[in-house]
């Protein structure tokens, strides 16, 4: 029996968790979940922040690190963006699923600015790589509060300006709207048990708060953003919008 307000984050894990999943079942469900958030807005929340770093930092090639990249779709959509912009950029998706990201991979052969790595995010490998914006999508929500904590204590050393963060606000409303609209018009069963269950391991703005404290960031910018998204940026100086 599911609570109405939902006090508490989710510890369910979702199918997406098994990194051993794979097949033609996981890349049906990459592909819509990619149709979902460009449909409902969401890849324009994390979007809309490169292209104000771009703008901030017109002379340096910056070097995005994109964790828990999935299918790949957000780095070919910078990639565009530095593009149309005549910018210089170095993309690397990290993911810790091997077939994920050979299907990331196959899908960016036209984007040689883009690469991949099969990583964990807490592995000693992964705490070796020096960006200049961190960008996560959809992706914290697989993480408790702890870990969370931990690891943009981590990033304090390894990113040199910004960490964009875009993911789920758990709500009622998502939660019951995400649930009815891929029963109806979802062909994946993982997108099915998965959609509904990412909005109850959600958060809500003090779990924010109390994640990002202490972690050593100078700037830090919370803001809800349609549909039940929150943006989070962390930065070194001035607050982006």
């Amino acid at each position: 029996m599911i609570r109405w307000r939902f006090p508490k984050r989710s510890q369910e894990l979702e199918i997406m968790d098994d990194l051993q999943c794979r097949g033609e079942v996981v890349r049906r469900t990459l592909r819509e979940l990619d149709f979902i958030n460009q449909w409902l807005g969401g890849n324009a929340i994390t979007l809309g922040v490169v292209r104000q770093l771009l703008s901030q930092f017109p002379d340096r090639p910056l070097r995005i690190l994109d964790a828990g990249c999935g299918s790949g779709d957000m780095l070919r959509r910078m990639a565009i963006l530095a593009r149309r912009s005549g910018r210089k950029i170095q993309l690397i998706g990290v993911d810790a699923n091997p077939h994920i990201v050979e299907m990331a991979r196959k899908d960016s052969e036209g984007y040689p600015e883009i690469s991949f790595l099969t990583l964990d995010i807490f592995s000693e490998e992964f705490r070796n790589i020096r960006a200049d914006i961190l960008t996560g999508t959809l992706f914290f929500h697989h993480f408790d509060n702890q870990q969370l904590q931990r690891f943009f204590r981590q990033l304090d050393e390894q990113i040199a300006l910004a960490v964009v963060i875009n993911d789920l606000h758990r709500h009622p409303l998502a939660y019951y709207s995400i649930r009815w609209l891929t029963r109806w018009f979802s062909s994946s069963p993982m997108v099915q048990f998965d959609a509904p269950l990412s909005v109850l391991r959600g958060f809500n703005r003090s779990e924010w708060e109390s994640i990002t404290a202490g972690t050593g960031w100078r700037s830090l910018h919370i803001r809800w953003r349609w549909a039940f998204r929150w943006l989070v940026i962390l930065r070194r100086n001035a607050v982006a919008s």
